[in-house]
């Protein structure tokens, strides 16, 4: 009979129907409520926001402190930077095209701070944007020099037939041109089980693959959990497993290439997710010269088996 393991960090307790607590693309599912946010989690935000979430905040932060360097030119008197236009709008404008050029520090020599008051105005401000472009390039840098693991899952896992058993089955794809060296993948079963009292318990199990670690990954992996006398799905039938309310949590280790170091990502499966009586078709094909032809879009289809 399986052994239960230690909690894995997520907690015994839950309820009928709760939510994953690790989303498939590896992210958690949290929600937090009463957390101080500190000077200190800025950059962990900014790491790992979108590429256009990151962009947007980057221009909208610009353009903003550029209006308001403008506005201030402008109560000042915006005769201290250029000729009065009569127009509120224009010298806004006026104001705004200085601040930018006093920002960035280009200096076209069209528009000059005329007055002690907008020369400390200005080296303010140019300050600012040195310091302020300096934390957005470290960010930029941060971003693209953050080791991150590529490691597409299959959507669905499939539950077959395997030698004298059943089987689990999920596979994960190489997605860089790069080699995965010694890849390790560790999965865990959680079920969710009425311990009486409408109270629900989660029960979590290591699951013994047929291959944990291998040697090196250009291509797919399928990972395999054979259903054995041994394995904590033993005593269920396909359908049964099926109508589980479980989820399957993988941590994969390997060492990048790319990075010159050794990367983890993580993924779920909630058994919704699960396809019986079904197999992965094979993913990749030798072509006319020999050469190996791995096809991305094929990592997700399946056929039935007759």
């Amino acid at each position: 009979m399986a052994k239960k393991i230690k909690d894995p960090g997520l907690g015994y307790s839950s309820k009928r129907n709760a939510q994953n607590i690790i989303n498939k693309d590896g992210t958690s599912n949290i929600r937090h409520i009463n957390k101080k946010f500190t000077i200190r989690d800025i950059y962990t935000y900014f790491i790992e926001l979108s590429w256009i979430k990151f962009f947007a905040f980057v221009f909208i932060g610009y353009t903003l402190l550029n209006i308001v360097f403008g506005l201030i030119y402008i109560s000042i008197g915006i005769e201290q930077i250029t000729d009065e236009k009569g127009s509120f709008f224009e010298n806004l404008l006026n104001g705004f095209f200085f601040s930018a050029q006093t920002l960035t520090t280009v200096g076209y020599g069209g528009l000059a701070p005329q007055g002690v008051i907008a020369n400390f105005i200005a080296a303010f401000e140019a300050m600012l944007g040195l310091l302020s472009f300096s934390f957005i390039t470290g960010l930029i840098y941060g971003r693209f020099s953050k080791p991150k693991a590529a490691i597409h899952f299959s959507e669905n896992i499939v539950l077959r037939d395997f030698k004298e058993h059943r089987a689990l089955m999920f596979r994960i794809m190489n997605s860089r041109k790069t080699v995965m060296i010694e890849p390790e993948v560790t999965v865990t079963l959680s079920i969710t089980e009425d311990s009486g009292d409408h109270k629900f318990k989660r029960n979590y199990y290591r699951f013994s693959l047929e291959r944990d670690k291998i040697m090196y990954l250009p291509t797919t992996w399928t990972i395999v959990h054979e259903i054995d006398e041994n394995s904590p799905l033993f005593k269920y039938t396909s359908e049964e497993i099926a109508k589980l309310d479980a989820e399957l949590y993988i941590l994969v280790r390997y060492h990048e290439q790319s990075f010159g170091q050794d990367v983890y990502q993580i993924s779920s499966y909630d058994f919704s997710k699960l396809k019986v009586g079904a197999k992965y078709i094979p993913t990749f094909y030798y072509d006319d010269e020999g050469y190996t032809v791995l096809d991305h879009s094929k990592l997700n289809e399946l056929e039935d088996i007759d």
